[in-house]
């Protein structure tokens, strides 16, 4: 079993929104990993983005450029 330690969970309205955005990121070299949305967070699709908290203003401005629209922003222990 992993560790709980503080993350950054991008929830998105759509499957496409949250799979585009895991293309985005492995293009540009940034750590994270698609997870299922943790119970704490309310989604229309049941797949979110999980990357270091530190990375949080990079990640809005590149899916904002990219027309990714994520459902929310959460920092959490997962």
């Amino acid at each position: 079993m992993r560790k709980k330690q503080l993350r950054l969970v991008v929830a998105f309205h759509t499957t496409a929104g949250a799979m585009a955005a895991e293309r985005l990121c492995r293009k540009l070299s940034l750590e994270g990993r698609l997870i299922s949305v943790p119970r704490s967070v309310t989604s229309d699709c049941g797949i979110a983005w999980s990357a270091p908290p530190e990375l949080r203003p990079t990640l809005e401005t590149r899916f904002q450029e990219a027309g990714i629209d994520a459902a929310g922003y959460y920092e959490l222990m997962v």
